[in-house]
Order: C-alpha cells, then structure tokens, then sequence
C-alpha cells in the first residue's frame, strides 16, 4: 500500500504541472487589460485623466511590477516557483495576500461540503439498501419519486425553498453569512452559533448528493441480489440481515464508492450557487467573485486547487477500492 500510494502520488506531480501550465495560459490569454481592470480607480481618476503622461507613466509603472513585459514563459516559472514556496500572489480585488483571503472561506466550504457528502452517503446507503429490498413496495416508489424529483430541481431552488419554509415561515434557523465568533463566548455556543447558519446550507447540498446516490445504491443492491452467490447463501438457511449486509452489500459499495468519489470537485465546485443563495462566503462564491473582479491570482488559485482535489479524488476512489473489494490488489 505505501509504495502504491508513493508511486501514484509522485506520477500526479507532472499531471498537476501540466495543467497548471494550461491554466496559466487560459488566465493569461482571456481578454482585457490587466492593468486597466486592476487599477481601473486610480487610472480613472480625475488627476489621471487631467494629466495623461501621469496616467502613462502610472500604466507602465503596474505593467512593469506586475512583469507583464516578460515572456509567458517567464512569467509561468515565476508564479510557479512562487506557489511552491507557498506565495500564493497579491490579490489587487481584496488588496490582501490571496493566502490570506482564500484561507476562511476555504475552511468553510471544506466543513459545508465534508458534512453533506457524509451525510449524502450513509443516508443513500441505508434508504438505497431499503429500497432494493423492499423493492415495488410504497417505501421504494416514494424514494424513487422523491429523488427524482430532486435531482431535476437545483440547488438554487431547493435553497430557496428551505428558507421560505423554516427561517420565513417556521421562523427557525438562520440564514445569510456565518456569525462572527467573539472572545468570551463558550466552544459550544461557538458551535451552536455555527451550526444554525449552516443547517440549511448542508441540507440544500446533501438533498442534491443525495438524491441521485439514492438510485445509485437502490440499482447496485438490486442487480447482487440477483447473483447466484446470494441465492446459494440465502439456501443455506443464512438470516436476511446476514445476506443483505455480509453478502450483498460490500459488494454493491463498488459502484457507489466510484460515484462519491467522483463528485468531490463537482460538490465542491457546485456549492458556488449554494453558498451565493445563503450568502456563505465560501471558495465557490469567492471564485465568482474573482472571475467577475478579473482577479486572476485568486482564479488561477482555486482553479489550481480543483483540480488537485480532483487528482486526490482518483486516489480515494482506489484506495476505497482496495477497503472494499478485497480482490482488488494496489501494485
């Protein structure tokens, strides 16, 4: 196992090289100024625009700090010995280190997305087992509706709807940003606190997750069922429990192991619009918002940091192949 993990993770390091050099080239190459868009204020400025060999002088100022004279080349390997340093770049939007401003929302769509993924899966796998043993039944027809009719509405709609119902109507739980902690508050009013704002947020992202794993754990149970090696055990007189759980299920993990793993950046990406309707400043929102400011160092950022968490992703995937299906050797 360590030396499969060692060998998968030093065969990522070209791959992430690799795509940071076409998303630097992406960056680099969409339209507009950058200097202009950047410093649009002061270049727009009424001495500026008074005084325009001031205004020059100024341009050529920015466009020589910001290395724009250089080759792209030039310009890759610096911002990227610069990464591996840990030098994330100066956010022109927020006039802050980009380490420093993605550094609270990502904590807070990693707790966001961790819990609803969590709570996605176990919830998926105890009504998916359900649902395919109870298959046709009024237990499994309403799942079958019900998700459905989830996975067709989005998440925008379904946080809406969350807040009509309980913040508008029921006047419990609270949405619009996260509460401030303060010094001299206990760690569980802290969490208290916290916990009311993100109730909604993780239930809007765990109803999407869930909704479609659902199908996914109901039509793997369904087709092991149908396998003679749980006819065989079933004729040996094994309990039902035994079969479904010692039997059936670990096997019926594999496809839905693959479909978890694989909607990690999805969720984190798709959580954009959640946090946007719940007002969570969160990476997704914060991306928005760069794109929207043209805050190419916040961009190249996230988007560097979306897909290593995809690359991630296939190792989980792998490795939750090996925990599950003993057949499977990691060489």
């Amino acid at each position: 196992m360590g030396k499969y993990l060692l060998k998968r993770f030093l065969s990522l390091i070209p791959v992430v090289f690799i795509i940071s050099i076409i998303l630097f080239v992406i960056v680099k190459t969409v339209p507009g100024d950058p200097v202009e868009i950047m410093y649009y204020e002061q270049l727009n400025s009424p001495e500026m625009q008074r005084y325009p060999e001031k205004r020059e002088e100024f341009y050529q100022k920015k466009w020589e700090e910001m290395g724009l004279n250089d080759s792209l080349i030039v310009q890759y390997l610096r911002w990227m010995e610069r990464t591996l340093k840990g030098d994330l770049g100066y956010s022109h939007w927020k006039k802050a280190k980009v380490k420093d401003v993605i550094s609270e929302p990502l904590k807070v769509s990693i707790i966001i997305n961790i819990i609803s993924i969590t709570l996605a899966f176990v919830l998926a796998i105890i009504i998916g087992i359900k649902s395919a043993v109870k298959r046709y039944s009024f237990y499994d027809t309403w799942w079958q509706v019900s998700s459905l009719v989830f996975t067709s509405m989005p998440s925008f709609f379904i946080g809406m709807g969350l807040i009509f119902i309980f913040p508008v109507t029921l006047r419990i739980f609270q949405f619009g940003g996260l509460p401030a902690l303060r010094g001299g508050e206990s760690f569980f009013y802290a969490i208290f606190k916290w916990a009311e704002h993100l109730f909604l947020p993780v239930l809007t992202l765990t109803i999407g997750s869930l909704a479609g794993t659902i199908r996914y754990v109901r039509n793997a149970m369904i087709e092991i069922l149908k396998k003679d090696y749980i006819k065989t055990a079933r004729s040996k007189g094994l309990k039902e429990k035994v079969v479904i759980y010692s039997h059936a299920f670990r096997n019926a993990l594999i496809p839905v192991v693959t479909i978890v793993s694989g909607s990690l950046v999805a969720i984190f990406g798709g959580s954009a619009i959640t946090e946007s309707v719940f007002a969570i400043n969160g990476i997704g929102r914060l991306l928005v918002d760069a794109l929207n400011a043209r805050d190419f160092s916040i961009v190249l950022t996230m988007n560097l940091f979306y897909a290593v968490l995809g690359l991630l992703a296939n190792v989980i995937m792998d490795i939750s192949y090996a925990m599950v299906d003993p057949r499977v050797k990691l060489e």
